[in-house]
């Protein structure tokens, strides 16, 4: 199954009753919402080990940089 970044919701039209489904894939993502993701000190390690995975299959080189000391 692909790696998520949130839970699946069930979205129901109040009108029909109709149910959808949505999905939240990391590979729908674009690179930057990815890179943004993977900066965020909120995210856990386990989505950040998914995110640098789907990242690296898109062949994008990831770079780590040291914020420079003032």
């Amino acid at each position: 199954m692909p790696a998520k970044y949130k839970p699946t919701e069930k979205i129901i039209d109040r009108a029909t009753k109709k149910v959808s489904i949505k999905h939240y894939y990391v590979k729908s993502l674009s690179t930057e919402a990815l890179f943004e993701m993977l900066n965020d000190d909120k995210t856990k390690p386990k989505h950040k080990q998914k995110i640098r995975n789907v990242i690296q299959s898109r062949g994008v080189r990831i770079v780590r940089k040291v914020p420079a000391a003032s």
